[in-house]
């Protein structure tokens, strides 16, 4: 027996999809960055770009030899929001942290090490910076180095790890709501 059918949805049209985010919008206070160390593949960089429009970033930090958000298919993920994000190549893992902590921001690595918490106890309360790294070896030593906390991504299926532009949308995601939740 099938349950009785719910309230008839549709979705929302472009000017409720605005005011819906106008809401959102009100509700965050906390600033919001992202490093990105050595992610090369483009459509990758894209995806990175439209979660980090979708979440807030202020500013994005590309490290190691991040492919730039000018590169011509980033585009094709990114959709356009490349030029809502602004970003700089900050150089170096060092430098890019140290850039950051002029900004005021606290920066934690998303990776999986001996000493990383899981996302959902990391602090991500006030203003943070989160990183990720590159496709094949994730974030370097450097980085981690440069870190003032790791988290990493709880899994319980038979993968070891998620695509890093997915990575990045869970980590911006988790950030906001613990934001959204907090009061």
């Amino acid at each position: 027996m099938n349950p009785a059918p719910g309230p008839a949805r549709k979705q929302l049209r472009p000017t409720d999809v605005k005011r819906l985010n106008r809401d959102w919008r009100r509700r965050t206070d906390a600033r919001l960055g992202l490093l990105v160390e050595s992610v090369t593949q483009p459509f990758n960089m894209g995806s990175i770009i439209r979660s980090a429009a979708a979440f807030g970033v202020e500013r994005l930090w590309l490290a190691g030899n991040a492919t730039d958000p000018t590169h011509r298919n980033v585009a094709k993920t990114a959709l356009g929001t490349e030029r809502l994000v602004p970003w700089e190549h900050a150089g170096a893992p060092d430098a890019a942290a140290a850039a950051i902590r002029k900004e005021g921001l606290r920066l934690v690595a998303i990776e999986l090490t001996g000493d990383a918490v899981p996302l959902h106890e990391a602090p991500l309360d006030g203003d943070v910076c989160l990183a990720v790294g590159g496709e094949d070896h994730g974030c370097s030593p450097a980085l981690l180095a440069a870190a003032d906390a790791v988290a990493y991504i709880p899994q319980i299926g038979r993968v070891g790890s998620l695509n890093v532009a997915v990575a990045t949308a869970i980590a911006l995601a988790e950030t906001r709501r613990r934001e959204w939740t907090a009061g």
